[in-house]
Formats: C-alpha cells, sequence, structure tokens
C-alpha cells in the first residue's frame, strides 16, 4: 500500500459509512481496531447476503494491517467488490477509508484492504449451493465486482 492516497480512489461499491464516536475510542481518541474490525465484516457481510441471496456467515478473513489511525469523528467507509465466486461461498474485497469530519476537509485516506470470505448458510446451518443466477453471472460479476438486485 503507498503512503500517497491523492492518486487512489476507492475500488468498490459504497457498503457502508458511518462516523467513529467516543464510545469506540480508547482513552487517546484513537478507534479500536475490533471496531474497525466489525465494520469490516458488517459490510462485506451486506454484499455477501445479495449475493448469495440469503444467511452467509464469514469464514474466512485475511490479514488487516492498519496504516493509519482514525480517531473520534472520522467518517468510515467501507467500498467491496466480489472478485470469487464458487460452489458455496464468495469472496469480498474490502478497502476501509476515513476522512476527517471537521472544517478542514481532509481527504480520505485508505486505513487498510482485505479479503473476506463467506459461505452460503440453509436453515439448518449446513452449507447450501449458491444460487443459479449467481453462478450464471459469474464472469460479469468477478469482473465489476457486483450487480445489485440479482434476481
Amino acid at each position: 500500500m503507498t503512503e500517497k492516497n491523492e492518486d487512489k480512489r476507492p475500488n468498490g461499491f459504497l457498503m457502508l459509512r458511518t462516523m467513529s464516536m467516543p464510545k469506540d475510542a480508547n482513552p487517546n481518541g484513537f478507534i479500536f481496531g475490533g471496531w474497525l474490525m466489525s465494520q469490516i465484516d458488517t459490510a462485506a457481510a451486506m454484499m455477501a447476503f445479495e449475493l448469495c441471496q440469503g444467511m452467509v456467515a464469514t469464514v474466512a478473513v485475511k490479514e488487516i494491517t492498519f496504516n493509519h489511525p482514525v480517531t473520534i469523528g472520522d467518517v468510515v467507509c467501507c467500498y467491496c467488490r466480489c472478485t470469487h465466486i464458487g460452489n458455496t461461498s464468495v469472496t469480498i474485497h474490502l478497502e476501509l477509508w476515513a476522512r476527517k469530519n471537521s472544517d478542514e476537509r481532509i481527504n480520505r485516506q485508505l486505513i487498510t484492504e482485505t479479503d473476506l470470505t463467506y459461505v452460503a448458510i440453509a436453515k439448518d446451518g449446513s452449507k447450501r449451493p449458491l444460487p443459479e443466477s449467481l453462478i450464471k453471472d459469474k464472469e460479469i460479476i468477478e469482473k465489476i465486482g457486483y450487480l445489485p438486485n440479482i434476481d
């Protein structure tokens, strides 16, 4: 990851945007990594749920390295794109960006990026095959990252 974010823009679809609050921070005003990881999993799970058309469970998360601190009041944005579709699982690439919520209007910074894998879950808790419509559009989805409102 580069230190210069001016040339880089988020790659993916905005799945979550929220503001960090004092309850999410340590006494020094830095946001807990656990809170950020929760936002990451929530955003990627929303995309996986839509693509899989039902319940999903997180089965894997690649390494997460926080390259910049996030502080109270920063606006946190999670951008996602589907990068792999299997028989029962999908992999979502996520970029977490943050921007200071102040008069300075400082450019956003790429905080971290990671890959999360979700398996489609049946009502009894067992894994289930992905919907035929998702498999049918697999190449398109993996190329552009997402097809909202898949039927």
